[in-house]
């Protein structure tokens, strides 16, 4: 306690000094738990929207997700599109699969109702097992019933900006749009996904149709290099993702004749794909943040340890004193430990106030990116201050402790 007390005396006193020597702890800590609160919200916020696919679903799809399409574009040229019949052979030959589903984009449309438009709404064309395999919500209205799905009746459900825009406060259900050279009647509206850093499955701007109905009004043969078309594979509860790929893959092969030596004209993509990328990509990101934030502490640590020694210095003659008494090294020596380790817990503390003020005034800034400090980082940030505390002092607090208590008394 005497040592808090001192380490305080010595803030008050030295008001500016304090400040100056303070001000690169806390610059540092802002630099580094800066970074990593904005990481680790990057994190969650990417993460969050790739969560949304399903770590347990695999993706039949004309181009893989770990190439670039680019650099292998004749192979992928060659390759045709996941079609309804490949969809067809992976659900009757695929045991372990729980869920099977098919989509096809059709395009970007233009919908009316009235005197209102929307333009570049995407028709999405999407098998029976859609609502269930993407876990749609919603906010007014329902899916399709099996008899509409069926008779490719002419119904559609609405991205929740496609619904606003078309129909504002009036509501939308039963009422008849046109898009696609169809009447189409609304029978339901997604709830609004809103913007993220990654939208892998964004509905909001979807105009949602059954399969047999995009028979009907659209070209589904046209062979597009990039391929608007998937088939999604969830896995039965228990069994592996591997052994799910092995058996989707033999299905493939064998629906579209393959010899033994022909090499897939498919891609099997899934969640792990994107993950193994991410976690490279954020381990940089938090080793960069090491290195920015570490020459800001390595420079506020030289300045506690400055104000260390000058205190030292301005009280030798106390420290003189305290021996002659009968005052341990140690206790000396904790003595400007705990004063070293107050003043950058301090510092550290600033530190951390200022990140919290930036990402709290940079959150109410963006709609699509929320960023947070949490308990762990705050936890990191306060031992990072105290360990800096513990380097910054110990050589002064030697130099104390061992100093003569005649030859100090004297100075």
């Amino acid at each position: 306690m005497e040592s808090v007390a001192q380490a305080l005396s010595q803030l008050r006193g030295n008001k500016l000094r304090s400040f100056l020597s303070l001000l690169g702890i806390s610059i540092g800590i802002f630099c580094i738990i800066g970074v990593f609160s904005a990481v680790d919200s990057l994190e969650d916020n990417v993460r969050g929207s790739l969560a949304k696919l399903g770590d347990d679903v695999l993706y039949v799809q004309k181009i893989s997700w770990s190439e670039d399409p680019g650099s292998n574009w004749f192979k992928y040229l060659r390759r045709p599109n996941v079609d309804y019949q490949d969809y067809e052979a992976v659900k009757k030959r695929v045991k372990t699969a729980d869920l099977v589903g098919y989509w096809i984009g059709i395009g970007r449309k233009v919908a009316k109702f009235r005197g209102n438009s929307v333009e570049g709404a995407y028709l999405l064309a999407m098998s029976y097992e859609g609502e269930e395999l993407f876990s749609l919500n919603f906010a007014q209205g329902r899916y399709f019933s099996p008899t509409e799905y069926n008779f490719g009746a002419n119904k559609v459900v609405l991205g929740a900006v496609v619904a606003e825009e078309l129909f504002g406060p009036v509501d939308p259900i039963g009422r008849t749009i046109k898009a696609g050279g169809r009447n189409l009647e609304v029978i339901g509206v997604l709830e609004k996904a809103g913007e993220s850093i990654v939208n892998v499955m964004n509905f909001d701007e979807v105009m949602l149709i059954s399969y047999e109905l995009a028979r009907k009004i659209a070209n589904l043969k046209q062979n597009s290099f990039f391929g608007d078309s998937s088939v999604g594979v969830k896995a039965k509860a228990g069994i592996p993702l591997a052994v799910l790929k092995d058996e989707v893959t033999s299905a493939m092969r064998a629906h579209r004749r393959l010899k033994p030596r022909q090499e897939d004209d498919f891609s099997l993509n899934q969640l792990s794909i994107i993950s193994n990328f991410l976690n490279g990509f954020f381990n940089a990101l938090n080793i960069l943040g090491v290195f920015i934030g570490g020459f800001a502490t390595l420079v506020g640590m030289f300045s506690v340890a400055n104000i260390m020694f000058v205190s030292v210095k301005e009280r030798t003659r106390i420290i003189g004193v305290k021996k002659a008494l009968g005052a341990k090294q140690y206790m000396i020596l904790l003595e400007f430990l705990v004063e070293s380790v107050i003043l950058c817990i301090l510092g550290g503390l600033a530190g951390l106030g200022l990140v919290y003020i930036v990402l709290f005034v940079l959150t109410q800034t963006m709609d699509s990116f929320q960023l947070y400090l949490s308990w762990s980082n705050v936890i990191l940030g306060i031992s990072l201050s105290a360990i800096i505390g513990i380097l910054a002092g110990m050589i002064p607090a030697t130099q104390a402790a061992r100093m003569d208590p005649v030859v100090a008394m004297r100075q």
